[in-house]
C-alpha cells in the first residue's frame, strides 16, 4: 500500500493543484458586487464546496493520458523483439494516418494533425529509449517533467481564460468559447490588443515552471524503481473506478442551471449555478451540444395545435398535411420603393441613450436624432450575441435552440428581408467592416441574396484605423456613401445593412474624435466613437441626391452584456430602434411591446408593401398585432406578454416569472392585480423604465395558456426550419 501510495502522488498533487485553482478563481469572481449581491449561506457553501466535486469528477477524466503514459512505462517492452515491434508499429500507424483514407480524417484536419503528433512523439521517445538503454531514467523524468509542465500550464491558463471569459459574459464557457476556438485569428488578435499578454504570459510561465519543478521534485521517485506489476493493478482499479464514478455523476451537474426545475432546490440564482460548474466540462458539453433539437429537449405540443395557436397571430392557413400557407400581406395603397439602410449597431443597450436614464452624453447623435423619428421604446433583442440579431432582422423569425440559422449548414434561400426586397428590384448588400467568414456571415448573406462589401474591398488608403474586428466605423461609413452613390446611379432602389464594429472590445478607435482616447480600451468610449461615426455618416449621406429619400433604421444586434442573476434579464435584452425618414416618417414614439423580429416587416407596413410572407415577425402598428417579445440564449428560450416571462428549457422544464416595477417588491402570484403593462412606457418619468423585478411563479401557478403559446412559437420555428418549410418563395 505504500507503493501505492508513492506511485500516485502524480495524481494528487497535480488534482489538488487543479482544486486549489479552481477555488481560488471562485473566491476571486465572488468579489464582484454584482455576483456576491444577495448571496446566501447555502449559495457560498455550494458554490466553494460543493463545487469542489464537479472539479475533482472532472480532473478525473482530465488525467486519463498521464494515467496511460505512467501506466505504461516499462522497460520489458524495450526488449528485442518488442521493441522492434513497437517501433515498427508505431511506423506503420504513422504511415496509415498521413497516406490513407482512415476514420479519423473524418473529424476535420485539426483532428488528423493532434493524433499524428502524439504519434511522432511516442515513436521519437521510444527510439530514444531503446538506443539509449543507459539514458533511459533521464529521458523519463525529462519527459515527465514536460508533462507536468503541460498539465499545470493549462490548468492555469485555462483559469486566466475562465476569470476574462466570466467578466466579459458573466458565465463559464458556453457555445461563445467554442466559436472562440474556432475564429483562432479575431479571438488571438483580440486578446493581445485588449490584454497586456506579454507580462500575463511571462507570469503564468514563470508560475507553471515553478509548479512544474516542486510537482516533479516531490514525484520523480515514481522512475527508480518502476511500478511492478501488482502496484500498477492497484493503480488501474482506482483509475477505472474514479473515470466510471466520473462519467455517472458528471452529466448531472453538466444539466446544472438557475432554472432547471430538477435542480430548483439547489439555486435561484444563476451565478451559483454558473460559479459552481466546471468550466472545461461546460466548454465540452457546448463543444458537443451546439445544436439542440427542440423535439428531444423541449417541451412539446401536438404540431396542429402550435399551428392552430398561431394561426390566429400571424394570419396562417395550415393545410390538412400541416403544410403552411404564406400570409397574404394586402397595403391599402400603392408601394413605396424608398431605399432602405439598415444600420445594426454593435452592443448597443438601451441604457447607453438618453431616453433610457443614461446620464453620460453617450449617445449625442443618436439622442438627436431619436427627437427626430419614429422610435420603438419598448424593443426587446432576439439574443445575446451578434449573429442572433441579424437573424432576427434578416429572417424575422424568433430564435431556436443552438445556434443561430446564420451558422449552421441548412442556412441558404431562406425568407429574408433581402430575398423580398430583391424581388421588388433592389439591390442588396450586407456591409461589414471585417472579414465576413467570420461567424458564417459570408456563407449566409451570400446564398440569401446579398452582395457582400466586407474589408477585402477596402482599399489600403481607404482604411485610417483597424484593429481585430475590421475598419474603424468611420471608415465604413465613408465607404457607405460611396457604395450608396454607386447604386443611386443604378436607377433602381437600394437596401444596404450595414454591421459596424467598433463598438467590440478591445475599443480601439482614432484618436482626438470623441473626449475619450481610442487607446483607453473602455467600452463607453466605443459607445462614443460608434455615435460619431453614425453622425459622419448622415453628415455625408445629408449632401447625396438619395438622402431624401431613404429610409434609415438604426437598431442594435443585442445588449452589451446578458448576464444576470437569472436566465433571461428583461433588462440585458432592451434595445433601442430609430426609424428615420426626413418628409416621410413623422417623429412618434411607439411604446407597444415588440420583438426585434418585428422591425423589417413594420418597416415594410410603413412602405406599404402587398406580399405573401412567411415571417412570424409581425408590423406593430396593425391593429391586430398582439404584443409580445422573444429572447433567448443558446439554451433558454424566453417568452414576454402580459407582464409574464415563459422561459422553455432543456429537458422539458418550463418556469414562469411576474414582471414588476423594480421598486415594488411582488409577491409570487399568478393575480392580475400584481400585473403590469409592458406594453406602455411610464409617463409620469422623463426617463423610460427597463429594468424590473422577476419573480418567479410557482409551478402549481403557471399560466397554461401563456405556456402553450410559447411552445408554439418556439416548436413551429424549429419545425419549420427543420421541414424546410422556410425557404424563399418561387
Amino acid at each position: 500500500m505504500e507503493a501505492y501510495k508513492q506511485y500516485s502522488k502524480p495524481f494528487y498533487y497535480l488534482g489538488g493543484l487543479y482544486l486549489f485553482v479552481c477555488t481560488l478563481l471562485r473566491i476571486i469572481l465572488l468579489i464582484d458586487p454584482k455576483v456576491h449581491n444577495g448571496l446566501t449561506i447555502m449559495d457560498y457553501v455550494q458554490i466553494l464546496f460543493v463545487g469542489l466535486l464537479p472539479n475533482l469528477l472532472f480532473f478525473c477524466l482530465a488525467a486519463i493520458p498521464l494515467w496511460l503514459y505512467l501506466l505504461t512505462i516499462s522497460n520489458k517492452k524495450l526488449k528485442k523483439p518488442y521493441g522492434w515491434i513497437i517501433l515498427a508499429g508505431l511506423m506503420l500507424l504513422l504511415l496509415i494516418l498521413l497516406f490513407t483514407k482512415n476514420p479519423i480524417k473524418a473529424y476535420g484536419s485539426v483532428l488528423l494533425e493532434i493524433v499524428v503528433i502524439f504519434v511522432c512523439i511516442k515513436l521519437l521517445l521510444n527510439t530514444l529509449l531503446y538506443i539509449f538503454p543507459t539514458k533511459r531514467v533521464l529521458i523519463r523524468e525529462w519527459t515527465f517533467h514536460i508533462t507536468i509542465f503541460i498539465y499545470t500550464t493549462i490548468i492555469l491558463l485555462n483559469a486566466l481564460s475562465e476569470y476574462f471569459f466570466f467578466k466579459e459574459f458573466g458565465v463559464r464557457y458556453n457555445f461563445i468559447a467554442v466559436d472562440y476556438l474556432i475564429y483562432t485569428n479575431e479571438v488571438i488578435g483580440n486578446i493581445m490588443e485588449s490584454y497586456p499578454v506579454i507580462p500575463i504570459f511571462l507570469g503564468l510561465g514563470l508560475i507553471s515552471l515553478t509548479l512544474t519543478w516542486w510537482i516533479a521534485r516531490k514525484t520523480k521517485k515514481y522512475f527508480q524503481p518502476l511500478p511492478n506489476i501488482g502496484t500498477k493493478f492497484l493503480i488501474f482499479i482506482s483509475v477505472a473506478l474514479s473515470i466510471l464514478l466520473a462519467i455517472i455523476i458528471l452529466p448531472y451537474f453538466g444539466d446544472m442551471k438557475a432554472n432547471n426545475q430538477r435542480n430548483k432546490e439547489l439555486t435561484q440564482n444563476i451565478y451559483v449555478s454558473e460559479l459552481a460548474s466546471d468550466g472545461i466540462q461546460k466548454f465540452t458539453i457546448a463543444f458537443l451540444d451546439n445544436d439542440l433539437d427542440y423535439n428531444k429537449f423541449y417541451l412539446r405540443i401536438p404540431q396542429k395545435l402550435a399551428l392552430q395557436t398561431l394561426a390566429s397571430r400571424i394570419g396562417w392557413a395550415p393545410l390538412n398535411n400541416l403544410q403552411v400557407s404564406p400570409t397574404p400581406i394586402q397595403a391599402d395603397t400603392t408601394e413605396l420603393h424608398k431605399n432602405i439602410v439598415l444600420i445594426t449597431v454593435e452592443s448597443l443597450s438601451a441604457d447607453y441613450l438618453a431616453h433610457y436614464g443614461n446620464i453620460e452624453n453617450l449617445t449625442p447623435f443618436l439622442d438627436s436624432l431619436y427627437n427626430e423619428s419614429l422610435v420603438f421604446t419598448n424593443l426587446y433583442a432576439a439574443g445575446n450575441r451578434t449573429v442572433r440579431g441579424l437573424e432576427a432582422l434578416t429572417l424575422c423569425i424568433p430564435p431556436s435552440p443552438g445556434e443561430s440559422v446564420i451558422k449552421r449548414k441548412d442556412n441558404q434561400q431562406k425568407f429574408s428581408t433581402g430575398n423580398l426586397l430583391k424581388k421588388r428590384g433592389y439591390t442588396v448588400q450586407f456591409l461589414y467592416g471585417g472579414y465576413s467568414y467570420f461567424d458564417n456571415m459570408q456563407d449566409f448573406f451570400s446564398t440569401n441574396d446579398y452582395q457582400i462589401i466586407d474589408r477585402n474591398n477596402f482599399k489600403p488608403n481607404e482604411i485610417s484605423f483597424a484593429n481585430i474586428w475590421g475598419v474603424a466605423d468611420e471608415d465604413m461609413a465613408r465607404k457607405m456613401v460611396q457604395v450608396l452613390n454607386q447604386d443611386s446611379r443604378l436607377n433602381k432602389p437600394f437596401f444596404a445593412h450595414w454591421m459596424t464594429v467598433s463598438n467590440h472590445r478591445p475599443f480601439t478607435y482614432p484618436n482626438g474624435r470623441v473626449r475619450i482616447p481610442g487607446d483607453a480600451h473602455q467600452r463607453k468610449g466605443g459607445v462614443l466613437y460608434t455615435d460619431y461615426a453614425l453622425h459622419q455618416f448622415f453628415l455625408m449621406a445629408k449632401g447625396q441626391n438619395w438622402y431624401n429619400n431613404t429610409v434609415f433604421i438604426i437598431v442594435a444586434d443585442h445588449c452589451a452584456s446578458s448576464a444576470g442573476k437569472v436566465a433571461l434579464p428583461l433588462d440585458k435584452y432592451r434595445i433601442p430602434c430609430i426609424v428615420f425618414s426626413p418628409g416621410f416618417i413623422k417623429p412618434q414614439k411607439i411604446s407597444t411591446l415588440m420583438s426585434q423580429i418585428d422591425i423589417m416587416p413594420t418597416v415594410f407596413g410603413l412602405l406599404h408593401f402587398s406580399y405573401r410572407s412567411k415571417f412570424i415577425g409581425q408590423d406593430v402598428l396593425k391593429k391586430n398585432y398582439k404584443p409580445r417579445a422573444f429572447m433567448a440564449t443558446y439554451q433558454d428560450m424566453g417568452y414576454l406578454e402580459d407582464s409574464i416571462l415563459t422561459v422553455l428549457a432543456p429537458l422539458r422544464a418550463v418556469a414562469q416569472y411576474k414582471i414588476s416595477p423594480i421598486n415594488e417588491t411582488p409577491e409570487g402570484s399568478t393575480s392580475a392585480n400584481n400585473s403590469i403593462n409592458l406594453n406602455k412606457d411610464n409617463k409620469q418619468n422623463q426617463a423610460i423604465q427597463i429594468k424590473f423585478n422577476q419573480t418567479e411563479i410557482q409551478p402549481e401557478h403557471i399560466d397554461k395558456k401563456l405556456e402553450t403559446t410559447a411552445i408554439s412559437y418556439y416548436q413551429t420555428t424549429s419545425w419549420l426550419l427543420k421541414t424546410h418549410q422556410y425557404q424563399a418563395l418561387p
